[in-house]
């Protein structure tokens, strides 16, 4: 588990691997049922993702100069709240499951949540030679086994302003390879000073502004050496792409403003098992599968952010706290030139 906390970002990209654990027996139950829980187990993570990656994306409402330029080092986390560690388990959406105690349901953990006691399910798999046979499976548990409550991220970002009132940005988290974890991120936008057009700007008290902004992230484990189950290339791959619609209002002063945003999110992210995986019992019966399950979230909702920014000559710091589905916390550093 603690391989797991070797990037922040990677923190809730790949955190699927711990369902991985089990992965012979949830396998054995058939891909649907595999599927089925691991779609569950890993939903509020992707979601937790994409709305750590939309943080920071403005510090202002103010457009700067023309030809500015500013380079921004920015970090966040967000809070993970108590309905977001654990969904509810039914085992009449499954084929092959069925909880040891004989529940009909439960509530069991995310990958951002904790099981406290272990919970144990009953799967059943068809054998070629002695028919319907049952194995125990213990459910995998998620970060909160760690005591991990945050989802942290951190990019860099530029800005540039090629005209009055416009800012085009980019951000970044440069391709790294830590062990057996690949994760990069990249993203740009667009933010425009609505009240910069007004003929009396420069006199007109706050700042009206609009932002669009795109991100990708893109990460992979391999866990082909972890021995979780016999095969070859095994690996999750996780690609998430993010939209952000958002309106900003702020003060105009000289050194120290404050702002607020209402803003959109809407964007999808796929989670991929993918190698290859021989199912057995450990004696007569084997199955190869390949490529077992491709999961795909949606992700959509509205956030809204208040914030301050603090500017002495060319060095700038803000601080912001978004409220929306994952409340989130944003401290960035800037410099201007």
């Amino acid at each position: 588990m603690k391989k797991l906390l070797i990037t922040s970002l990677a923190l809730c990209t790949v955190i699927a691997v711990k369902a991985q654990e089990n992965v012979n027996d949830l396998l054995a139950a058939g891909v649907a049922d595999a599927k089925r829980f691991t779609q569950d187990y890993i939903a509020p993570a992707s979601e937790g993702l994409a709305y750590g990656i939309n943080n920071g994306w403005f510090n202002n409402a103010k457009s700067p100069k023309r030809f500015h330029f500013e380079l921004s080092v920015i970090g966040n986390v967000g809070f993970i709240k108590d309905e977001k560690k654990s969904f509810e388990m039914n085992v009449s959406d499954y084929e092959n499951i069925r909880f040891e105690d004989g529940s009909s349901s439960k509530s069991v953990a995310t990958a951002l949540g904790h099981n406290d006691p272990d919970i144990t399910v009953i799967i059943t798999y068809d054998d070629p030679i002695f028919g319907n046979q049952e194995t125990e499976l213990i459910l995998p548990t998620g970060i909160g086994s760690e005591n991990v409550n945050l989802i942290p991220a951190g990019f860099l970002q530029a800005s540039f302003s090629p005209f009055k009132g416009t800012q085009l940005k980019g951000r970044f988290f440069p391709k790294v390879e830590t062990e057996d974890t690949k994760i990069g991120l990249y993203g740009f936008g667009i933010q425009q000073e609505f009240t910069s057009w007004l003929p009396a700007d420069k006199v007109f008290p706050v700042a009206i502004s609009g932002l669009i902004a795109y991100t990708h992230l893109d990460a992979s484990y391999d866990f082909t050496d972890a021995e979780y189950v016999d095969g070859e290339n095994q690996r999750v791959e996780t690609d998430t792409n993010t939209l952000l619609f958002q309106l900003i209002v702020g003060t105009k002063l000289p050194i120290v403003n404050f702002y607020g945003g209402l803003g959109y999110i809407t964007g999808t992210s796929t989670t991929d098992l993918l190698g290859t995986y021989v199912v057995t019992d450990g004696l007569l019966f084997s199955e190869e599968i390949n490529d077992p399950f491709s999961i795909e979230h949606d992700v959509s909702g509205i956030r809204a952010t208040v914030g301050a920014n603090l500017k002495l000559g060319f060095f700038g710091l803000n601080a912001d706290y978004t409220v929306a589905e994952f409340d989130s916390a944003t401290l960035g550093i800037n410099f201007s030139f």
